[in-house]
């Protein structure tokens, strides 16, 4: 089993618990998630922090942005300025299947997607 935590935010992999091998967290809540479902969110979130990333010298300083992205089976939104942003998740999967609703806080927000980089491998 891997697991990595900081304030707000964790992560763990443990390959034996089929179906749902991957838990992601935030303060005061946690779900289990399937391979496909950790390597989507995964590659999402890699992909809402580029696009940040893109635009944080077109930004002033106090400059509030919103950023969203659509990729089956999650949404995604950011919102923030040019240095601290939150992230907030939802998991619309097919009917019958389970949703879920999440968020980090400015705080965990970063460390949270850096380390989901780093536990699930680079898409």
């Amino acid at each position: 089993m891997i697991q990595r935590e900081g304030e707000g935010w964790r992560l763990a992999w443990d390959g034996s618990r089929q179906p749902f091998p991957a838990l992601v967290g935030g303060d005061g809540w946690a779900v289990e998630l399937t391979q496909a479902e950790a390597e989507a969110l995964r590659d999402a979130v890699a992909e809402l922090v580029a696009q940040h990333q893109s635009m944080v010298d077109q930004l002033m300083a106090q400059e509030e942005i919103e950023l969203e992205l659509e990729r089956d089976p999650w949404w995604l939104i950011i919102e923030g300025d040019r240095a601290t942003w939150a992230l907030r998740v939802m998991l619309t999967p097919a009917p019958g299947q389970r949703a879920l609703e999440g968020s980090w806080s400015e705080m965990a927000a970063a460390p949270f997607s850096q380390a989901l980089q780093q536990l699930f491998g680079q898409p």
